[in-house]
């Protein structure tokens, strides 16, 4: 029998992604600002993880939007959006909304993104890290 797709990302969902991503987070060490967007690249639910920094919450929400804005990761983004790359500037478009820094992964049901996830505190390793543990649980 087929497992049934999800179309979108419900607050339960970002419920479970954050707390998957908190455990990370807490077993590297590192306090986190953690986002989850639905379809719309719209916040479904946010967790500053106490001691993160206050600068990052604004930036693990734009890397949840980037992600569900162009369907890619902010990783695999990032590289194409340095000087002389194909999508250099593109941190300027949306309003200033695009983030290209390690962080945000699209969420995905089946091949169909259905939202994202933005993690920022740490370092870009690790801020991928707790991002991957939060959409292994989607």
């Amino acid at each position: 029998m087929a497992t049934a797709q999800k179309t979108g990302v419900s607050l339960e969902d970002a419920r479970r992604v954050i707390a998957a991503a908190e455990k990370k987070a807490q077993e590297i060490g590192q306090p986190m600002n953690i986002a989850v967007a639905d379809e719309g690249a719209n916040l479904v639910a946010f967790v500053r993880m106490p001691g993160a920094w206050i600068g990052s919450i604004d930036i693990s929400q734009k890397k949840a939007f980037t992600s569900r804005a162009f369907d890619i990761s902010t990783k695999d983004l990032a590289p194409h959006a340095q000087s002389g790359s194909q999508f250099f500037g593109i941190h300027a478009s949306n309003d200033g909304k695009i983030m290209i820094f390690a962080g945000g992964i699209p969420l995905k049901s089946g091949d169909k993104v259905v939202g994202a996830i933005g993690v920022s505190g740490g370092s870009g390793d690790q801020d991928h890290a707790v991002a991957d543990a939060g959409a292994a649980a989607f």
